[in-house]
């Protein structure tokens, strides 16, 4: 039977924007977003921006990573501990400006921020673009620009327009990238060694004003706005590590009436977050598999229950003897027939039958390798005690792969039976 392809392949959260249309509240996800999602392998699940859906958030898991992009300015009550110096007149030119992006969404302000926060603290892979990006800083206690362009300039002669609503898809300015990033490392081949530039798209007028701790950043504008950042001890996509911020939006960056990318390295951010999806998901599988073991039909769970008797009962000969024990042959017929239809059982299989009585024949060679095991158990201890956690937690990864595998295997083998 083919395998349910929504029960394998990993999950990524992206939360909907709210717009009018034909004067009704429409929600909408950018297709560019959707599309480098499922080509590169993950399926988007939308959670709809809608009142209360904050509070149901537990029923759109298992949550294999999250992707926030596009929306309305963030509640400055959330993050504006430091006065803008914004008077009452400009912040109403402001709102008169960017009229679509100034009216305060609270509904997707609280989703975004739990999830943000969820993923800081399970560290579950996230991508944030643009008003992602704001998010993920907001959450984690940085601050932003209420109005980049009328903050700045007060501060910065170099003016950089970063949104213009004439050229709204067309409109590039530079960034310059910081050497050993992974903004870097996706660009290399496009960057000229001295200049480190690249033009970038721009659709915003709210930026990073205070970078939270945690985060290093990845690109400047020449007025000195962050426009990507990530938290380096948190980032390595083979891992399932991957935290965050781009201002700019990538998978937007195509050429005039064209697919094609400006650059090679645009949707790089995409697959790598992908990437860092799916093996977050492998971890989280893996995880799960240990703590509920391997589920069997009430067939196959009943000559599981079956062999683990027999073997028991061979065990209790060895040590007590038939007289005491009184065994029928019919007892241990379901163990030998186990035994005698597999006869490619490794060496480590063969061992631990006889420790478990189904092939000892020798008392004293069994007991030298039980004091055997416990030297060596000793030793593994002592040498895992000098291990770092992060080692430990690579070994504990192996061994539940290892354990899955083995699971696979025994089931295969009980089916034959």
């Amino acid at each position: 039977m083919a395998p349910d392809l929504s029960e394998i392949l990993p999950r990524v959260v992206i939360v909907s924007r709210r717009c009018v249309r034909k004067n009704k509240f429409v929600d909408f996800v950018g297709e560019y977003h959707l599309d480098l999602i499922v080509n590169y392998g993950a399926v988007p699940v939308i959670v709809p921006r809608v009142a209360g859906v904050h509070m149901l958030l537990d029923s759109f898991e298992p949550i294999h990573g999250v992707l926030l992009c596009e929306g309305e300015d963030i509640d400055p009550s959330l993050y504006d501990s430091e006065i803008s110096g914004l008077s009452h007149e400009e912040l109403e030119e402001i709102k008169r400006l960017h009229t679509s992006d100034t009216a305060i969404d609270k509904e997707k302000d609280s989703i975004e921020l739990r999830l943000a926060k969820l993923c800081l603290e399970r560290n579950i892979p996230y991508l944030g673009i643009c008003r992602g990006s704001q998010v993920l800083n907001v959450a984690c206690g940085g601050a932003l620009y209420q109005d980049v362009e009328r903050e700045l300039s007060k501060i910065r002669r170099d003016k950089v327009v970063h949104i213009d609503y004439d050229d709204y898809d067309g409109h590039r300015h530079k960034v310059k990238v910081v050497e050993e990033t992974p903004l870097h490392a996706w660009f290399k081949d496009s960057l000229e060694e001295e200049k480190m530039e690249i033009n970038v798209n721009s659709y915003h007028h709210q930026g990073v004003k205070r970078l939270a701790e945690r985060f290093t950043p990845m690109a400047f504008a020449p007025d000195g706005l962050i426009e990507g950042f990530y938290d380096p001890d948190a980032y390595n996509p083979e891992e399932g590590k991957f935290i965050m911020g781009l201002q700019f939006h990538p998978e937007r960056m195509r050429k005039p009436d064209s697919d094609d990318f400006d650059y090679p390295g645009c949707p790089a951010a995409y697959q790598e977050f992908v990437k860092a999806v799916m093996a977050y998901q492998r971890k989280v599988n893996s995880s799960a598999l240990v703590r509920n073991g391997l589920k069997l039909n009430k067939e196959m769970e009943n000559k599981r229950k079956s062999i683990a008797r027999s073997f028991s009962m061979a065990r209790n000969v060895y040590t007590l003897g038939n007289e005491k024990t009184r065994v029928k042959d019919s007892d241990l017929k379901a163990g030998a027939e186990f035994l005698e239809s597999n006869t490619a059982l490794s060496l480590q299989q063969e061992k631990r039958l006889e420790q478990m009585g189904a092939t000892v024949r020798n008392a004293s060679s069994y007991l030298e390798r039980l004091r055997k095991n416990e030297e060596r158990e000793h030793a593994a201890r002592n040498l895992m005690g000098k291990m770092s956690i992060e080692q430990l937690s690579d070994l504990l990864s192996f061994y539940h792969m290892m354990g899955q595998i083995c699971s696979e295997v025994i089931e295969r083998k009980l089916m034959a039976s």
